[in-house]
């Protein structure tokens, strides 16, 4: 069952002299229980593409197209009921936890306040569930993480809080912006194995990387973005064996250059 069809997105960026044609002619779609993967470097559009259907762009910004939620028309909801679809209907982890938590405030009166915001739940259900949800994502001494501010925690763990909330909030579609980008390699398979058993789960998501290798882990289907543009669309395989455009080549190309000087290393290591 198809969950979201984006068709023809294009955004533009009004500056003081020029405007600029940031995303022309976007579309996809993504069923219900499927991982969506949108592949392509820094400043291909993926973000850009996924902050404007979410209505996270500003008045800068000028959008056209279609993004259908269900019946839902994304890009002419009102500005209010934007905001409880993105708490309850799709949710986005960014890459950084660290700017997505304030510094000033307790991990649990913020997940507090956000469960809040999105439930009618009272405050011994709304406190039971932040347990709940640090427990559910392996996150040892709740009780104690709760108490404890940002900068006490590590990226690995704050990343694995959003994911949390995210989920209890049970939403349709869980984006996920890169969320493994600020933090160490260890910390990066970790939070990946999060996503293949979210996967498994039957969890609807679209996952933004810049990495090939990530897409052959969880997706379903594979986007590729380059300048703005959609240059080429399949399964993971259909991508690796028969790329269409030389930019995805060039992806190809390098995921395979990385996974060869890992064998490399493994092989001379061994011998």
């Amino acid at each position: 069952m198809e969950i979201l069809s984006i068709k023809d997105l294009e955004v533009e960026f009004k500056g003081k002299n020029k405007v600029s044609k940031l995303i022309n002619g976007v579309s996809f779609s993504i069923n219900k229980g499927e991982c969506l993967c949108i592949v392509g470097e820094s400043g291909s559009g993926k973000t850009i593409t996924m902050k404007a259907i979410m209505g996270l762009l500003d008045h800068n910004f000028k959008i056209n197209g279609s993004a259908k939620l269900g019946d839902i028309e994304l890009l002419q909801a009102k500005k209010e009921d934007l905001r409880k679809i993105r708490g309850k209907q799709m949710t986005m982890i960014l890459q950084n936890p660290m700017v997505c938590f304030d510094s000033l405030y307790r991990i649990g009166y913020q997940m507090k306040e956000t469960f809040k915001e999105h439930t009618n739940w009272p405050k011994d259900k709304i406190h039971n569930t932040c347990i709940e949800t640090l427990k559910k994502m392996q996150i040892s001494k709740p009780e104690d993480v709760l108490k404890k501010y940002p900068h006490q925690l590590s990226g690995g763990m704050l990343q694995r809080i959003m994911i949390g909330i995210a989920l209890t909030l049970n939403p349709d579609i869980l984006i996920a912006d890169e969320p493994t980008t600020a933090i160490d390699s260890v910390t990066q398979h970790e939070i990946m194995k999060e996503f293949v058993r979210l996967k498994n789960e039957g969890v609807t998501m679209i996952f933004i990387t810049h990495d090939l290798a990530v897409a052959s882990m969880i997706s379903d289907k594979v986007v590729v973005m380059n300048k703005g543009l959609i240059v080429d669309t399949g399964t993971f395989q259909e991508i690796k064996d028969n790329p269409k455009d030389e930019y995805t080549k060039q992806l190809v190309l390098q995921k395979k250059a990385v996974t060869n000087a890992f064998k490399q290393k493994i092989g001379g290591h061994i011998a």
